[in-house]
């Protein structure tokens, strides 16, 4: 028999999850900073870095609409960032690359979201010990229900 959740306290652990995340230290803030470039930018030049993608791969990965991500594909590309070529599979279709400037912006912007906060550098080891066991359960694939 399954319980109901404590529907407070679940807002409140997700309150406290998206503070610690995002407003604590302000992660995509800093990388803008950083990097000179908005966070949206940042967050193209990162999803590149898997590999090269269509104009149209790139706009469905950025969850946008094809304006935008021309306007923003040329400021990239005006800022040495990426290329584009044509796709030699349809020549209507244009292929965005990483150059290796964007690669290393790209990967300073890795570093920099990948740094842990503060608050969690300072955990007593036992509490980070039961807060890695509860995030792993979170992660895991959700159980059928019996």
């Amino acid at each position: 028999m399954s319980q109901t959740p404590d529907q407070e306290a679940v807002a409140r652990v997700w309150s406290g999850m998206y503070d610690l995340v995002l407003r604590q230290e302000d992660r995509r803030k800093e990388v803008a900073e950083t990097l000179g470039i908005s966070f949206f930018r940042v967050k193209a030049l990162r999803r590149l870095l898997a590999g090269p993608m269509t104009m149209r791969e790139l706009t469905a990965e950025l969850s946008t609409d094809k304006p935008y991500t021309t306007l923003m594909v040329d400021d990239l590309e005006r800022r040495g960032y990426v290329t584009r070529s044509v796709a030699p599979s349809d020549r209507r279709s244009r292929i965005v690359t990483l150059t290796p400037a964007g690669t290393a912006v790209a990967e300073e912007a890795e570093r920099i979201l990948a740094r842990p906060p503060r608050s969690l550098l300072a955990l007593d080891p036992a509490d980070l010990a039961a807060l890695d066991r509860i995030i792993a359960g979170l992660r895991a694939p959700e159980r059928s229900a019996p």
